[in-house]
């Protein structure tokens, strides 16, 4: 099963829902059955989740084309039963742009506030008692399905704007901070504010919504989280592949067993390889889960077992361009090349070491 549903594109932004999503859609089903609801709540319940959702994809396409304008792409957006994401290439390092991008979002869910905010007679609720209000709004009608998207709209600029990092509240706290200091400090000071902020939702959570614990938990991993990439970037600040990369690599030829590559395997440490022709040329790269796969089948040959399909990096490209491109691989291993020689690889495991050296020498 496919963790997510493509539902189309945007201006060359994926929109997918996960699969989760529909476990929200039966729980509402649910809930409302067992309180008794009729055919026309529950309808009129499942339709407002998707006009919500409609507005989180909004919210996010905000932040998405906001970030195009400084030439950063989006791949996706996914609706998850909490809320949407939108996969950003990077975050803008300028405060700035981040300060504008990460303010996108909620601006999208006011203006859509105030649209109907004009659009319904809201002093039509106002004018009320409780008592009468709530007759008011337990009627499934056109009138309480807009009233009840612009509060959720309200509610979700609020929400948005509380300073937890990484949320966009966060961001935009520490584009501002970052205004005035450097972005490793900013950070730091918006990543302790965001995880005091998640303890606070923790103990709220603990005693009265179970929903906010996995809200909390989010927010202090996510803010734990970019606080450390930062810090790893900053590091990498200023250096070339050729500084961090696996130099004494060993290459494999399109002929070679899987025999061959165990013996290989089993005598040093070594988990991936780049498979070269005779002229030195790359044809792909056996991965370290394709060989243990393959294990028992010893006399197969590696170019019906590599991937040839892959990404290269020059030696002189910086470290920062490097780390995102690696980090975004499902298989952190990416052959360096100069011009078009094979020079060696780089993978996660010698980055992060590189980023531990460069710490010690820094702190």
């Amino acid at each position: 099963m496919k963790a997510n549903l493509n539902l189309g594109n945007i201006s060359n932004i994926k929109i997918q829902i996960h699969w989760t999503f529909f476990f929200l859609i039966v729980w509402i089903v649910f809930e409302e059955l067992n309180r008794g609801g009729t055919t026309a709540s529950v309808l009129f319940n499942i339709a407002l989740v998707f006009a919500v959702f409609c507005c989180v994809v909004l919210h996010e396409l905000g932040h998405a084309l906001t970030a195009k304008r400084f030439g950063i792409g989006t791949k996706s957006i996914t609706l998850l039963p909490i809320g949407g994401i939108a996969s950003l290439d990077k975050i803008p390092e300028d405060p700035k742009q981040e300060l504008l991008v990460a303010i996108a979002g909620p601006l999208v869910n006011i203006i859509i506030a105030i649209f109907l905010y004009f659009l319904i007679p809201i002093q039509d609720f106002t004018n009320k008692n409780l008592g009468e209000a709530l007759e008011y709004l337990s009627n499934f009608s056109l009138k309480n399905f807009l009233l009840y998207l612009f509060i959720v709209n309200v509610a979700m600029f609020v929400f948005n704007l509380i300073p937890a990092f990484p949320m966009d509240g966060g961001r935009v706290f520490r584009a501002l901070l970052a205004l005035k200091i450097n972005r490793v400090k900013a950070t730091q000071i918006a990543a302790n504010v965001g995880q005091f902020i998640a303890v606070l939702f923790l103990l709220f959570g603990l005693l009265f919504n179970p929903f906010l614990i996995f809200i909390a938990l989010i927010i202090f991993l996510g803010a734990y989280g970019e606080n450390k990439y930062v810090q790893s970037m900053m590091l990498l600040k200023n250096h070339t592949v050729n500084e961090a990369m696996l130099k004494n690599i060993t290459t494999l030829h399109p002929e070679n067993t899987v025999s061959d590559v165990v013996d290989i395997l089993l005598s040093g440490s070594e988990t991936n390889f780049v498979v070269v022709n005779k002229n030195g040329a790359i044809e792909g790269i056996l991965y370290h889960d394709d060989i243990i796969k393959n294990s028992k089948n010893r006399s197969v040959p590696v170019k019906e077992l590599m991937t040839k399909s892959f990404k290269t990096i020059q030696f002189n490209s910086d470290l920062p361009s490097a780390y995102r491109a690696i980090t975004s691989e499902k298989r952190p291993f990416i052959p360096v090349m100069n011009n078009n020689k094979l020079e060696g690889a780089i993978d996660l495991n010698n980055l992060n070491e590189f980023i531990m050296l460069r710490a010690k020498m820094e702190y």
